[in-house]
């Protein structure tokens, strides 16, 4: 009998009479773990000293220490472009790092950045009674670095799967910015417009200059992103939301 099964045929008042250091010690998560998503979130919650881990096709990942110029600074700007975007736009909402829940059963991933369209929009996710995210964003944000393999293949594949409109992954090593839109059940490689500029397809006047981005030059992504944002497509898009939000 395993311990977790142990535990489950204790009465839970005992448990929670036992001190902390006579009470069963929950196993730590491990990058290679198979585990059940229910299982791997009840591990999660009880090791707060791991700061990210995943859960992918029921495959536990728990990610390296974080590096500034090879994660930190790059999210933080990428953080910020789209934050600008969901200030001035109504019936959106996003986060940095929260969980998500795709499914009952062997995903539960922690994207680095991801933007949705409130229900009431017609968006596809809710903020659940345990304040997680279920279902799929619109647009989900992955700087990669020593996470490249699995975020270009694993992840892609589930985020596919579970209907995530947009994927945006920042390949630090190769500097380089992939952005997929999903065509039916797939995804396809969006290409810049004939200036370079990337444009969101589920987001109107979303843009971003992507070699500003890889410069560093935070100044001239927000002056694109503001463009885009004066495009006749994106006022259109605005009050689309707005009457949706009256209904």
């Amino acid at each position: 009998m395993s311990l977790q099964q142990i535990q489950e045929l204790l009465p839970k008042q005992l448990l929670h009479d036992t001190p902390a250091e006579f009470q069963p010690a929950i196993p730590p998560l491990k990058t290679g773990q198979r585990l059940t998503r229910a299982e791997f979130h009840r591990r999660y919650e009880q090791h707060p000293e791991i700061k990210k881990a995943e859960l992918i096709e029921g495959v536990v990942y728990v990610a390296s220490p974080v590096r500034i110029e090879k994660h930190s600074s790059p999210h933080s700007d990428l953080d910020t472009w789209l934050g600008v975007y969901r200030a001035m736009t109504p019936g959106l909402f996003g986060g940095v790092a929260g969980s998500v829940w795709l499914d009952p059963d062997k995903n539960e991933l922690q994207p680095d950045v991801f933007l949705c369209l409130e229900p009431s929009s017609g968006g596809q996710s809710f903020i659940n009674a345990d304040d997680y995210l279920e279902g799929a964003p619109e647009l989900v944000i992955e700087v990669s670095a020593s996470s490249v393999s699995y975020d270009l293949n694993a992840k892609k594949r589930v985020y596919a799967r579970y209907g995530v409109q947009e994927y945006i992954v920042a390949q630090i090593y190769k500097r380089k910015l992939s952005w997929f839109q999903l065509q039916g059940n797939e995804y396809e490689t969006l290409q810049p417009d004939k200036h370079g500029i990337l444009k969101s397809e589920v987001f109107s006047g979303l843009w971003l200059d992507s070699v500003a981005f890889w410069a560093g030059d935070m100044k001239t992504v927000i002056q694109v992103l503001q463009k885009g944002m004066a495009s006749s497509e994106y006022s259109a898009f605005v009050e689309q939301l707005q009457r949706q939000s009256r209904v």
